[in-house]
């Protein structure tokens, strides 16, 4: 095989993968790797392993597994690629002010840094092997780098394109021309009939978003793009809630299925979306994806099962091609066994799959949770011979936190395996749907909640019906995994949340309020939000009606979150009504019941919004 047909590939492969910061930061102390991304060379023999807890990449032989190399990062890194001619290695690194840190693949030297975003991730280069493209996940943006600049050179992007909602995956076509990106969360109002998140597709030329592809009613946890080697189809991963209904069961992808759907590039529209799961098994939380160099499959990594789909590419066009005259919200999108046949779950050894690299027919998967890669040889006929692990450290013993940490995004733990906490709450925040959770009733969905800080907020949940956040993990583990499980399980998830720590908001300059923020930290106090809402938690811990209620909610008393990272958070109040926090302090602040805005000038309300998203 050329090394030019694996490096097409290998654009492709890095679809989905990040790191969440507070993961990292609980985990560190602990000495585990956690290896999230990697990518291969084009003869593949060597292997570049991201490891985001250790803050290190290790540079690994495929053939004998052997380490060869540890390169170390200034801060965890959530991606990595190689140029076309292998002569950088590029390693995006988390963090506010995020590096793209730059290595002799090599040697090991560090070459220098370009400047990133907030949380710069998926590194991309273009075929043109000059230009390198970047996901800033919380900038909402794409950076275009012009790799001919030095390194540290004041400004070096070519183009910042915005695109949707925290963007944490991209692909590019064969040619150059389009990139795709996949944005994690809708963006929109979470109350509306139909709710999504969005693909974005840029024409490089142009630098800016040509094309904004809404996925299925329902879509959320973007988590990985690849673009297949014709440059025809796009392919995306992602969970498809079924929001609109109350969560009674499971059974059948009720409250939750497992998607990939595919892009017409050539239409800039979507074409299909097919399920992942079984009749009776799911297939939880796919993240990465990606095309073998020759095409003839589709992989795509499970994050909560374990496991890899590999699809028989052809097979699929050919079940969609017969299908074309039927209704397709009924033929595919509610079949799930729309893939039987050609579709194969190759269950892994290790724990928690997420980046995924493809080298001819030989397929690697970095699992987060077992510090280790898995290796499935597509063409091997023995089946024993078919799976091997490459163990990238000692196995080392789970901690409380680090235990806790992975059962919240395991869903074995749940009825059929649909699920993980992590598919409602993406990196333990929130999947921007409004959810029927019957706690407080029938009928009445909530706007899903982070869950930073729920242990030091109590009472929990938007209306504040569990009286604490161990309360309403065991609710959780029984009424939405629809299991009995040790009390050791939820101790331990327990001990997880209150390790987390809040991610610096991109509000900040410098890590402190802007001349804005400043402003606005006065008016928080005059429009008396500080009366609810005091530092250091921005709450009081108690309940009011502030009268945001409506319909049969209208005199509902609603618990008084934290603001803690509520920049982070959106749509706004308890049925996500409210777009913007703009929305929220004018438009759904008639009366001044929730903040004492309705004199407040534009600029005050413009500084109000400044500090309190700077939290």
């Amino acid at each position: 095989m050329s090394g030019r047909t694996i490096r097409d590939s290998r654009a492709v492969v890095f679809a989905g993968v990040f790191v969440a910061l507070t993961a990292a930061v609980c985990a560190a102390g602990e000495n585990y790797l956690s290896p999230v991304a990697l990518t291969v060379s084009s003869n593949g023999k060597t292997l570049y392993v991201a490891e985001a807890t250790a803050k290190q990449v290790a540079v690994v032989n495929a053939a004998t597994g052997r380490i060869t190399r540890i390169l170390r990062t200034p801060a965890p890194p959530t991606g990595l690629t190689l140029s076309p001619n292998e002569a950088t290695l590029v390693v995006t690194c988390a963090g506010p002010k995020g590096i793209v840190q730059i290595f002799d693949p090599h040697t090991g030297r560090r070459a220098g840094t370009w400047p990133g975003g907030h949380t710069p991730m998926s590194p991309l280069f273009l075929p043109d092997g000059k230009t390198l493209v970047v996901c800033n996940r919380f900038d909402n943006n794409v950076y275009l780098i012009d790799t001919a600049h030095r390194p540290k050179a004041p400004s070096v992007d070519v183009a910042r394109i915005p695109v949707s909602r925290e963007p944490v995956a991209l692909a590019a076509t064969p040619d150059g021309k389009t990139l795709v990106v996949a944005n994690l969360l809708p963006a929109g109002r979470a109350d509306a009939d139909y709710v999504a998140a969005e693909v974005s597709l840029i024409d490089v030329a142009a630098k800016r978003v040509v094309a904004r592809v809404q996925l299925p009613n329902g879509a959320s946890g973007v988590r990985g793009c690849a673009v297949s080697p014709d440059g025809k189809h796009a392919f995306v991963t992602h969970i498809l809630a079924r929001y609109h209904v109350p969560t009674t069961q499971l059974e059948r992808g009720w409250m939750n299925t497992n998607a990939l759907s595919i892009i017409d590039l050539a239409n800039k529209t979507l074409r299909e979306t097919v399920l992942l799961d079984d009749v009776d098994l799911g297939a939880a939380n796919p993240w990465a994806v990606a095309c073998t160099p020759d095409g003839k499959k589709i992989l795509a990594t499970h994050a909560g099962t374990h496991e890899i789909s590999v699809i028989d590419t052809a097979g699929l066009f050919a079940k969609l091609a017969a299908i074309k005259q039927k209704p397709r919200d009924v033929a595919v999108r509610d079949t799930l066994s729309f893939l039987v046949g050609v579709r194969e779950r190759v269950r892994l050894k290790g724990n928690g799959p997420r980046g995924l690299a493809v080298a001819g027919n030989t397929v690697y998967v970095a699992q987060y949770f077992t510090d280790d890669v898995a290796v499935v040889k597509l063409d091997e006929p023995v089946p024993s011979k078919r799976l091997s692990t490459i163990a990238l450290g000692p196995r080392r013993k789970l901690t409380d936190v680090r235990r806790g940490e992975m059962l919240f995004n395991d869903a074995d733990m749940c009825f059929q395996k649909w699920q993980s906490c992590a598919t409602c709450h993406p990196d333990v925040r929130a999947d921007g749907l409004n959810w029927d959770l019957l706690n407080d009733g029938v009928g009445n969905p909530k706007n899903a909640k982070s869950l930073l800080l729920s242990h030091k907020t109590p009472p929990v949940m938007v209306t504040g019906v569990r009286d604490k956040a161990e309360t309403a993990v065991r609710a959780g583990i029984r009424y939405i995994q629809f299991v009995v499980r040790p009390e050791k399980d939820a101790a331990d998830i327990d001990e997880y949340l209150r390790s987390l720590r809040p991610v610096a908001s991109p509000y900040l300059v410098n890590g402190k309020l802007s001349k804005a923020g400043r402003r606005g930290k006065k008016v928080f106090k005059k429009a008396s939000c500080i009366d609810c809402h005091p530092s250091p938690l921005y709450t009081d811990l108690k309940k009011y009606d502030v009268g945001t209620g409506a319909g049969r909610e209208a005199t509902r008393e609603f618990d008084t979150p934290t603001l803690v990272e509520v920049w982070r958070t959106a749509p706004f109040l308890y049925d996500g009504r409210a777009v913007t926090m703009t929305e929220m302090l004018t438009k759904f602040n008639a009366d001044d019941k929730h903040g004492k805005t309705s004199k407040l000038s534009k600029k005050q309300v413009a500084d109000l919004v400044e500090f309190i998203l700077s939290q």
